[in-house]
């Protein structure tokens, strides 16, 4: 076990090397660059314009930048934002816990949403039920997520008045019923694509347990229906599903980037957004660095929770 990890955690830092070199390299080479609003604006000089570049290092080759910004980085230092001169880190930190609180909440709805629908279908299956959950699945997923925040926006908002429209809370309130009535129409939207996902995997899982002959025998044996669906094949039908929990978050945060952009979430996604429209070099690479670290972390808990629970997985 002990081997498989280290082995893992190998692959993992790899691939974290991989993307920061392949996004910073894509970042400085793309058209414009962290002074371009300068010198369309024309408030500087050239000779102020080659002062600034060499203060940020920029005028340095490629490599150089990468392995300075790489060694700072592993020391704790991402750099400051071209921006505001505030620290990478207390920039994605202020944004963190709205992207957690608007992921975290998508989450759960999804996952216990998309489970019993799931699961239901799979019990009842070809039924009226299963046929509106798998047409529903195909629609949601099918549905542009910024396009549906759209609607959200005009029917709930514009024409109902139900919810806001945008942003985290009231201007001067912050109460919890005030952010929860802000969190609705964002956690919707971006848990609807999830919860398909989660619903026809789960029905995937669950017919093919309780196909199995452990079923039948247990079934044969004159055992509870409902002690045969929770002991038996539910249990069996969830191992796979942890392996799709851990590759879902790739899927989630693209998902919270363009319901934040829609919204108006003071989130990570925005941020993102923002940054790159500023050429805010450091941050757009802090952005893709942490996201990076967490599907990673959360693609390598998941096959250890999978190896740790399932019996049938042989790891040295």
């Amino acid at each position: 076990m002990a081997r498989y990890v280290a082995n893992r955690l190998a692959q993992a830092i790899m691939l974290l090397v991989i993307v920061s070199a392949i996004g910073f390299a894509i970042l400085h080479l793309a058209p414009g660059g962290p002074l371009s609003q300068f010198a369309v604006s024309g408030q500087m000089t050239q000779e102020d314009l080659d002062r600034v570049t060499r203060q940020l290092g920029l005028d340095r080759p490629l490599p150089v930048q990468y392995l300075d910004w790489f060694g700072r980085m592993l020391r704790g230092d991402w750099g400051k934002s071209y921006r505001d001169g505030e620290p990478v880190l207390s920039v994605i930190s202020s944004h963190l816990g709205a992207t957690l609180e608007l992921m975290a909440t998508a989450t759960i709805v999804a996952v216990l949403l998309g489970c019993w629908i799931g699961i239901l279908g799979a019990l009842r299956r070809y039924s009226l039920f299963d046929t509106l959950a798998t047409v529903g699945a195909m629609v949601a997923l099918s549905i542009p997520t910024f396009w549906f925040g759209l609607v959200t926006i005009y029917i709930f908002s514009v024409k109902l008045g139900w919810l806001p429209a945008g942003n985290r809370q009231t201007v001067g309130d912050g109460s919890f019923l005030d952010l929860l009535h802000h969190l609705i129409a964002p956690a919707m939207v971006l848990a609807l694509v999830e919860t398909a996902m989660w619903g026809r995997f789960m029905r995937s899982s669950m017919l093919e347990v309780i196909n199995q002959d452990y079923i039948r025998t247990a079934r044969a044996k004159g055992m509870p229906e409902w002690r045969i669906l929770t002991v038996h094949a539910l249990r069996n039908a969830l191992l796979p599903m942890i392996t799709v929990g851990g590759l879902q978050f790739p899927t989630l945060l693209g998902g919270a980037l363009v319901a934040e952009t829609v919204f108006t979430w003071p989130g990570m996604g925005r941020l993102f957004l923002d940054s790159i429209g500023y050429r805010d070099y450091p941050v757009v690479m802090g952005i893709l660095m942490f996201s990076a670290t967490m599907v990673l972390i959360g693609s390598l808990l998941a096959d250890i929770l999978y190896a740790v629970v399932d019996p049938r997985i042989r790891v040295g």
